[in-house]
């Protein structure tokens, strides 16, 4: 009798997380909602827990739609519900909700509306399609847009856009968490080229931080073309497997992943060639998977990006600790070492 009862809790279990996994779309749809109503905004802006009456009326939103938006929220801790007086009840913000401030410090907004769209959400319909063995190299993201990434971002500017806003917003973030947590790693580094380093978020960043450092942000033309312009900082269009600008140093930031271990040889070469082979080093951030823990929150996003790189590409993943040393050492260097930030990604120093 006792085995059937555990047996028909976790059935009861079971059926409760599959609902989950069924209805998952309905948390990036909601915050979606919330990002483009401006809510965050006018929360925050308020100063003091905001009644639905006066949110409703700010975001000329009809008030008992509103109110299905904000319960939803208030459950998953977006925003919190408090009593202004025995009547009324208020909205205030959180942390998380802060996040979805429009240009906010550490808003993430960018990157949701980027992995919302309707570009980004098509390919996982053919997940299924890609794991199968059927000698089809494609990948998702081609057979629904029907070119790759790389080559629809170029002929699609407003994609191009959204794309490079959200790689800025995700480097704002990470690059402050890499400053915070490894100074150490841009002491005596004169010169960093930022080896596909988009509209130069991160370098500026990285400039701003450590002002010694002369930036060279280096990505394909149409990208650097639009990138802004700064007296710290050289914008220069090229193609990483081709040649990159020499300086002290490369920085790499989520640019690796994009690529199969052939390529990522052939780009952190032209790396090697690009410092000094004395007191040259290539700094990469990137994730790292690790054993998947229960309650991991950190390695499961870390499992989740691997399978956005197999909806989005047709090669690549994220890389075990095992596999990065694989693709190091075959790159040519002798020595790297793994500082964990507090962000999703890690930092790891490469020297020839």
């Amino acid at each position: 009798m006792g085995d059937m009862e555990v047996t028909r809790k976790e059935e009861a279990r079971a059926e409760i997380k599959i609902w989950n996994y069924m209805l998952g779309y309905v948390k990036i749809a909601v915050v979606k909602c919330a990002i483009e109503l401006g809510i965050a905004d006018v929360i925050e802006n308020y100063g003091s827990p905001m009644p639905l009456s006066e949110l409703a009326t700010a975001l000329r939103c009809e008030p008992s739609r509103l109110h299905r938006i904000m319960r939803f929220m208030v459950h998953y801790r977006i925003f919190k519900q408090e009593h202004i007086n025995h009547h009324t009840v208020g909205f205030s913000s959180t942390p998380l909700s802060r996040l979805l401030i429009k240009g906010g410090e550490k808003s993430m907004v960018a990157f949701i509306l980027f992995v919302s769209s309707p570009t980004w959400l098509a390919p996982w319909h053919s997940l299924s399609a890609r794991v199968l063995e059927t000698g089809n190299d494609i990948s998702p993201f081609e057979v629904a847009n029907g070119k790759d990434l790389w080559s629809y971002a170029e002929a699609n500017p407003d994609f191009s856009e959204l794309f490079n806003n959200a790689m800025g917003c995700d480097a704002r973030l990470t690059v402050q968490a890499t400053i915070e947590g490894c100074p150490e790693v841009f002491d005596g580094v004169k010169s960093l080229v930022d080896v596909g380093g988009g509209n130069g978020t991160a370098l500026s960043l990285l400039v701003k931080a450590f002002p010694w450092i002369r930036g060279i942000n280096f990505d394909l033309p149409h990208v650097v073309a639009v990138a802004p312009k700064s007296d710290s900082i050289e914008n220069v269009g090229g193609d990483m497997f081709m040649s990159i600008p020499n300086a002290d140093a490369a920085f790499l930031m989520w640019v690796l992943h994009d690529w199969d271990d052939e390529e990522c040889i052939k780009i952190l070469k032209k790396c090697q060639e690009a410092i000094p082979e004395d007191k040259g080093k290539v700094i990469i951030v990137e994730a790292v998977l690790e054993e998947d823990k229960e309650g991991d929150e950190l390695g499961a996003v870390g499992l989740m990006l691997d399978m956005v790189m197999m909806a989005i590409t047709n090669k690549r993943k994220e890389m075990t600790l095992k596999e990065w040393s694989y693709v190091l050492q075959q790159s040519g260097f002798t020595r790297f070492n793994v500082k964990p930030i507090r962000a999703v990604k890690f930092v790891i120093e490469a020297y020839p």
